[in-house]
């Protein structure tokens, strides 16, 4: 006998920019679709249906022409009220998603969204307490937990690979064209705070969970913004002045006294393997962990280095650390995490990546964002709905 199976309707508002399309629209539901839906455990197979939303017609209708989708709309409310749909999913500028989600709750649907989930700490917790309200189920992209390099990181954590772990330092980032000699990789709203831009803002939600669900909860932190590239080239040919911060440096106290440091910058050119990368160190052991590889040094293996300016280096100190075995396969993250959010909403299996959860990372950022106007460390409360 045939599996059973049934159709989901999900609103993708935001497939126009860069990551609603490729990450979310390609390679999360298109793909579940083309592997033949998800199965619940009562063997149903679920069957992502979208239908597209955003504010520009043209682009809309080609990327439906492109992959055979027929159902798209630039009214977000034509969008909620359509037959079948049960969830919402909002990719759009962070400005614009609090109105948007408010919108899809009060509507009835299930609501999937891209971090930030707003721009300030309160906006947040509102949405999760009218998310709660309602009785609809909500969760936050948390992606980069399931990168594959994030997943060995761990891993390690786990089976007690460092001892007690020390530190924590975090390299992310690239060079952003300014959008004159060369186009711009990146929408230019993340460069003006009026629309919600600004690193910090995007990436501290990011390093939030990571630190959580990977060493300890975040109990202060103490950073300075930067916006060192002052004007900029939008995608009309403009010139625009910068108003949002293109780099943030953090340090962040976790529980246990590990300390934490990442920097984040559009603003430098990567000379490390990867475009994020977290080496940490404990007592037994140190790991460099980037999006897909990591490498460990045991204290048993570790040289014994010995400063010596007037001699030049004769340690090829890479060499002198082990890669960490797969041991799995690892899908695309951000399709695994729909595939989840799937479950949870058609049969009620767990999802830890709440609007709370959400409101956490928004938390930080601000808290980030103020300590560097303040010039100040500030201590990290916890948040209930």
């Amino acid at each position: 006998m045939a599996n059973e199976e049934r159709s989901v309707g999900i609103v993708m508002n935001g497939v126009t920019g860069r990551m609603g399309y490729r990450q979310h629209l390609v390679r999360s539901i298109l793909a579940i679709r083309e592997q033949g839906g998800v199965r619940l455990p009562d063997g149903t197979i679920l069957r992502p249906e979208p239908i597209l939303v955003g504010r520009n017609e043209n682009k809309l209708a080609a990327i439906a022409k492109e992959h055979g989708l027929d159902r798209w709309t630039t009214d977000l409310g034509e969008a909620l009220s359509t037959a079948g749909a049960e969830i919402y999913f909002d990719a759009q500028v962070t400005s614009h998603r609090v109105e948007s989600i408010s919108a899809a709750i009060e509507a009835g649907l299930h609501v999937y969204t891209e971090k930030p989930i707003a721009e300030d700490t309160e906006a947040a917790l509102r949405l999760g307490r009218l998310a709660r309200d309602a009785g609809v189920k909500a969760g936050v992209v948390q992606d980069k937990l399931f990168l594959p390099g994030l997943r060995k990181l761990k891993r390690l954590v786990d089976g007690g690979f460092f001892g007690r772990i020390l530190s924590v330092r975090g390299e992310f980032g690239y060079w952003v064209f300014e959008g004159d000699w060369q186009e711009a990789q990146r929408p230019s709203w993340n460069y003006r705070a009026e629309d919600g831009g600004g690193i910090t803002i995007d990436m501290f939600c990011h390093w939030r969970y990571v630190l959580e669900e990977i060493f300890a909860p975040v109990r202060s932190v103490q950073a300075l913004a930067a916006t060192h590239i002052p004007r900029r080239v939008d995608e009309r040919g403009d010139t625009y002045d910068c108003t949002a911060d293109d780099a943030a440096y953090g340090i962040f106290e976790l529980d246990g006294g590990i300390v934490a440091q990442i920097n984040s910058s559009w603003a430098t050119r990567v000379f490390r393997d990867e475009l994020v990368e977290f080496h940490v160190d404990g007592t037994e052991g140190s790991a460099v962990a980037g999006l897909r590889r990591c490498r460990v040094q045991h204290r048993t293996m570790t040289p014994k280095p010995v400063w010596n300016p007037d001699l030049p280096a004769g340690e090829d100190f890479r060499s002198q650390w082990q890669e960490v075995p797969d041991n799995d396969e690892f899908d695309n993250g951000f399709k695994v995490q729909w595939e989840l959010f799937l479950r949870h909403v058609a049969a009620g299996e767990p999802f830890p990546w709440d609007f709370l959860a959400g409101a956490r990372g928004v938390q930080l950022a601000e808290l980030g964002l103020r300590s560097a106007e303040e010039g100040r460390r500030i201590p990290v409360s916890e948040l209930s709905l």
